[in-house]
C-alpha cells in the first residue's frame, strides 16, 4: 500500500430530496466533501495511508469536517484551521429529463483565502509516493493558481507522483482560463484524469480521428503528444438516458495502450455526486498497486459504479466490496 496526500477545499453540500425543487424545500440532507477528500476518502477505504491537507474554520462545522475524514481513517494533521467559514454549495437533485442544478456559496472560505502555503511541505511530503489535486483549487483565485503550480513543484521535488484531476467547472473560471493554466502544470503531471472535451475546449487539440479510429485513444494519443511527461490518462465516457439512469464505461491509456472497461448501467442514480472521485480513487490505487492496466479500469469503474448507489460525495465500500461486486456482478445478493 502507498502513502498518498489529497489536498483542496472541502465543503459542505445542501441537497434537496428527490423530487424537490429547492426554492420549496424545507429539509435539506447534509454531507461534507470535496473532490481532492472524496479521493483520499477512496484510497483509505482500500487501505492506503492518506493524508488530506486543506483549512477549515475553527468552529463546529470545521470540527465536523476532521470527524468525517477520521470516520474513514484519512490524516487530518495537515488540516489547518483559521478563517472566516466554510464553503458551502446546494444541489437540486435532478430526477428524469431534469438535470440536477448547483448554487456555490464558497466565496471568502477559509481554504479559498489563503495567500501562502501555511503548511510545511517538506513534512507534508515526507516519504509520500503520490499527490494528489485537482483543477477546482486553481479556479479559485489567480493567487491559488500560483500556490497550485509551487505545491506540486515541491512534491516533484520530494519525489512524489504527481496526480492532477482537470475537473473543470464553468461555475468557477473561463474555458480559456482553465486552458492556460492546464498548459502551465500538465508538463509536471504523472497521472492525468482528462477526456475528450478536455483536449478539445482546454488544451485546443482540434485535429480529429479517422472513421476507423478509437475517439478517445486518439485524443489521450494527442495529449500524450503536447505533454510527454504523463504516463496515464484516464476518464469515463458516461451516456445520460437521463438523471436518473446513465451508462457508465472506464477508460484507460497507459504505455501506448488503450485499455476499456465493461459498460455499468447505473440505473437507477441514487447520488451522482462523486462518482467521478470514486473512479480517481480506484485507478490510482490500481497504479499504486502495480495491477495490470485491464484489471485497474476495470476496478475503478466498478467503484464508480457503486458509488452511484450511496448518497454523499464519497465512495464508502472497500477493496474487498468492489472486487465481491466485480466478481458477483450487478444486482446479485452477496449470501
Amino acid at each position: 500500500m502507498g502513502k498518498v496526500v489529497t489536498l483542496g477545499e472541502i465543503m459542505l453540500r445542501f441537497s434537496t430530496q428527490t423530487g424537490h425543487r429547492l426554492t420549496q424545500s424545507e429539509q435539506l440532507q447534509a454531507h461534507y466533501g470535496g473532490a481532492e477528500a472524496n479521493v483520499g476518502i477512496s484510497l483509505a477505504n482500500f487501505g492506503h495511508e492518506v493524508v488530506f491537507a486543506s483549512k477549515v474554520p475553527d468552529n463546529g462545522l470545521g470540527e465536523a469536517v476532521r470527524k468525517h475524514l477520521q470516520r474513514y481513517r484519512v490524516n487530518t494533521d495537515f488540516l489547518l484551521t483559521g478563517g472566516n467559514r466554510l464553503g458551502t454549495y446546494y444541489l437540486e437533485t435532478g430526477i428524469g429529463e431534469r438535470a440536477a442544478a448547483v448554487i456555490y456559496d464558497r466565496t471568502g472560505s477559509s481554504f479559498a483565502e489563503m495567500d501562502t502555503l501555511e503548511w510545511d511541505l517538506s513534512e507534508l511530503f515526507h516519504e509520500v509516493d503520490l499527490f494528489h489535486l485537482s483543477g477546482i483549487t486553481p479556479a479559485l483565485s489567480p493567487k491559488w493558481q500560483t500556490l497550485t503550480l509551487d505545491l506540486v513543484k515541491q512534491a516533484r521535488k520530494a519525489g512524489c507522483k504527481i496526480s492532477f484531476d482537470v475537473n473543470y467547472r464553468g461555475k468557477l473560471w473561463s474555458q480559456a482560463q482553465a486552458g492556460h493554466f492546464l498548459k502551465q502544470i500538465l508538463s509536471y503531471v504523472d497521472y492525468c484524469s482528462a477526456g475528450i472535451l478536455d483536449a478539445v475546449h482546454l488544451l485546443g487539440i482540434t485535429a480529429t480521428p479517422t472513421a476507423d479510429e478509437n475517439s478517445t485513444a486518439f485524443y489521450y494519443q494527442c495529449m500524450k503528444q503536447v505533454f510527454p511527461t504523463i504516463e496515464v490518462f484516464y476518464s469515463t465516457k458516461r451516456i445520460v438516458h437521463s438523471a436518473s439512469a446513465n451508462d457508465l464505461t472506464g477508460t484507460l491509456w497507459i504505455a501506448g495502450q488503450y485499455y476499456e472497461s465493461e459498460l455499468h448501467e447505473l440505473d437507477p442514480i441514487i447520488d451522482r455526486v462523486g462518482g467521478g472521485d470514486a473512479f480517481s480513487g480506484g485507478v490510482l490505487h490500481g497504479l499504486l498497486e502495480k495491477m495490470e492496466p485491464q484489471a485497474i479500469i476495470d476496478f475503478a469503474t466498478a467503484a464508480a459504479a457503486l458509488k452511484h448507489t450511496v448518497h454523499g460525495d464519497c465512495n464508502q465500500f472497500t477493496q474487498a466490496e468492489v472486487e465481491q461486486f466485480l466478481a458477483a456482478g450487478s444486482g446479485k445478493i452477496n449470501r
